[in-house]
């Protein structure tokens, strides 16, 4: 049996199976090797047959015998039963989808059975559906004793799998067992060096594979847990860590504003800057200096000041020549997510910049603009994107701001020095390439990002930046008053939310749905939808004022008039899904009600919030679940009780779960990974030995399996892509 060979050719597969395990993301042997438990049973203890009774959990062991295949009556499902029999009865075991099952297995075995007892409708008949079976070489001598140790040959510990529609735990305990039988494990070899293994007392991937899937006790399963979660930790670690050394070898414009220049530009702003700004503007500033290309994320709270960062470091570019020549300026490039958020920026930097007579561009699929306009010196003016391509060509444009339009092949830079990339997105090495002139002198980059990460999953996802925190609010804001809001207190609400509006103020009301679900999904029902709601909410709640909808479907053009509407106050409450969520400003918004917040998570509630902490007035927000169990009220809780989004990110770590928190798709990193990332010391330990590997042998040429497997991950992540 071949590590990578196809899952298929070892296992007779019927097509649910196929289809699940595609679902599930394994194609190959190896594939299979790494599907891990997601917890583990005990069968120490049994159960008599005579004592079972429906919906008992059990494990039984007996005799079976007539185990012979079949299909459902009307579902034509292929399945294996058989009777299992002890001294006290009989128990029919019934396996859907397993047909295999009645073949693995030989008449008058000795078996331990373990599953859910079910009812026969048409006669109340008991039987266990899809039990786990294996086979024993005694049988207890009574309810209760332990059948394992050392004479026994047979785990105490049986491995639970994630299942998918078609294929089951049990499935997977088979196709394992079977696959260890063919001595695959004696062919492996282990990416990890030995001194690693032995420095940090883990297991050999050998023997670690063993101790995951059939662990004798509980320390087996929690030592080959702790090495699987090192190891991925470690090869991001150690990803991150040859990017970062790479990239840190580019060449990068020297820039080096004198302090007052960038003084004066500050004391303009509208607001004095916070310790943690200042801060920021430095360390961005020593990087620029040092001729190598900076690579840096800025973390800060919804609301921090990333923007003025951001403008204060661009003018400190733009002021700066060009080597080796007295005229002209270098570029800037600051990329977002959204169209929305593109020409909010745009706004914002023309507020910055307006006095210094620099011009600022916009580039996004709807058009192009320009400020400032030859018309209204204060203002922009639509233009054509060739006419705007031309004047970033030649260098006339010192900054321009957009989307992923930005890095299109027709974009091309005379001196860009320094990319800005904001809200979530972050340039990969493909994409920073893209941004690089031709004679190789890279841009600095600067991250931007409001979602609130725990330091230890930024410490890996973003393990080839520098960080710096943006840990304060600006001077004047006031805390958030955030209420959860029960059944019985609705329309309470409702008058809190007219209260402000009476002001003057705006509101958001956010849905998790834009429309209405289908009913025939029983729990669809629950989550309010944006253009519904709105509705309601204008029929017969606030009837007196203007109600407008925002939401991912609409077109750019309609989001961005609807969005102006919102701004200029003709529209006094926005109903919108967490498209808002990213980065928009409207000062005058002062209260957001979030429908349904059982389903986001404390981070995304957190940044929902951060959009009406934009001004020194007062903000609220009113956070309802439909789902009002106690455990949902007090995790939303920590929303009233948390200081800022870091401290919310790290409970939502610790009490809610790593897996759950941010999720394999969104950042590679599997479940057991995601374990390690609860551990800020296995973190700073696997950080560390990346960071020596590399630092002495950058290119892993004395490390020839770590490289094959870095080599192997990467061609993953680009066939995932």
């Amino acid at each position: 049996m071949d590590l990578i060979s196809p899952i298929e050719s070892h296992f007779r597969l019927l097509g649910p199976q196929k289809s699940a395990l595609r679902k599930l993301g394994i194609s190959t042997v190896e594939d299979l090797l790494y599907h891990f438990p997601v917890r583990y049973g005990d069968t120490a203890e049994s159960r008599n047959i005579a004592s079972l009774r429906k919906g008992d959990e059990a494990v039984v062991y007996g005799k079976i015998s007539r185990l012979k295949t079949s299909k459902g009556f009307r579902t034509k499902i292929a399945m294996a039963d058989g009777v299992v029999v002890d001294d006290t009865g009989s128990i029919k075991c019934v396996w859907f989808n397993q047909p295999y099952l009645a073949k693995m297995i030989p008449d008058e075995a000795l078996v331990r059975v373990e599953g859910k007892v079910s009812e026969r409708k048409k006669d109340g008949e008991l039987y266990l559906s899809n039990p786990k079976i294996e086979r024993v070489d005694k049988l207890p001598t009574a309810v209760g004793d332990s059948l394992f140790g050392s004479d026994g040959g047979i785990h105490t510990l049986y491995p639970v799998y994630p299942e998918s529609r078609g294929i089951t735990s049990n499935w997977f305990y088979h196709a394992i067992q079977k696959a260890f039988k063919s001595g695959i494990l004696d062919a492996l070899e282990d990416p990890l060096p030995p001194e690693i293994l032995e420095r940090y007392s883990l297991p050999t991937l050998r023997t670690a594979l063993v101790w995951m899937h059939a662990p004798q006790k509980d320390a087996d399963a929690h030592a080959a847990r702790k090495r699987f979660a090192f190891e991925e930790v470690f090869f991001i670690q150690l990803e991150r860590q040859r990017e970062r050394r790479e990239w840190k070898k580019n060449p990068a414009f020297v820039i080096e504003p004198k302090p007052e220049v960038i003084e004066r530009f500050v004391s303009r702003f509208p607001f004095p800057l916070t310790s943690a700004q200042s801060k920021a503007i430095s360390d961005v500033l020593d990087d620029f200096k040092k001729g190598n290309a900076m690579a840096r994320l800025l973390e800060g709270d919804v609301g921090s000041g990333k923007t003025a960062v951001a403008a204060a470091t661009a003018h400190a570019a733009i002021m700066t020549r060009p080597r080796g020549q007295d005229y002209g300026s270098l570029q800037v490039a600051y990329m977002a997510p959204t169209e929305i958020l593109a020409a909010q920026h745009f706004e914002s930097f023309i507020q910055y910049f307006e006095h210094t007579g620099i011009s600022i561009g916009l580039i996004t699929g709807s058009g192009c603009r320009k400020f400032p306009s030859k018309v209204n010196p204060r203002g922009w003016t639509d233009i054509s994107r060739t006419q705007l391509l031309k004047w970033v060509g030649n260098g006339e444009i010192p900054i321009l701001i957009g989307t992923h339009a930005l890095i299109q092949k027709s974009v091309k830079f005379k001196n860009l020095a320094y990319a800005i990339v904001d809200e979530q997105h972050r340039f990969g090495t493909a994409q920073r390439q893209k941004l690089v002139r031709k004679d190789e002198i890279h841009p600095h980059l600067l991250s931007m990002t409001a979602t609130p990460i725990p330091r230890t999953l930024a410490l890996t996802i973003y393990g080839d930046l520098d960080i710096t925190l943006l840990d304060q609010m600006p001077h004047g804001r006031k805390p958030i008053v955030t209420e959860i809001v029960l059944k019985t207190k609705r329309d309470e609400m409702y008058e809190k939310v007219r209260r402000e509006l009476r002001l003057g103020r705006q509101a958001y009301v956010i849905c998790p749905r834009i429309d209405e679900p289908d009913p025939a999904k029983e729990m669809a029902v629950l989550a309010k939808s944006v253009k519904e709601e709105a509705k309601r909410l204008q029929d017969s709640v606030f009837k007196e004022y203007e109600i407008g909808i925002l939401h991912s479907k609409m077109k750019d053009a309609e989001k961005e008039r609807v969005m102006a509407e919102f701004k200029k106050g003709s529209i006094h409450i926005l109903v919108a899904t967490s498209v808002v969520e990213v980065g928009v400003n409207v000062p005058n918004a002062t209260v957001i009600l979030i429908e349904g917040a059982e389903r986001f998570g404390l981070s995304q509630l957190h940044q929902l919030r951060g959009r009406v902490v934009r001004s020194n007035h007062q903000a609220y927000c009113f956070v309802y679940a439909e789902t009002q169990s106690q455990k949902t009220i007090d995790r939303l809780k920590a929303l009233t009780t948390a200081k800022n989004g870091f401290e919310l990110a790290e409970f939502d770590l610790k009490f809610r779960g790593a897996g759950e928190l941010y999720g394999k798709r969104q950042w590679g990193i599997s479940d057991v990974g995601m374990e390690a990332i609860k551990n800020i010391k296995m973190v700073e330990a696997a950080r560390t030995e990346a960071v020596r590997i590399v630092e002495s042998d950058g290119s892993l040429a004395n490390l020839p399996l770590l490289r094959a497997k870095l080599d192997e991950r990467k061609s993953q992540r680009i066939h995932f892509e």
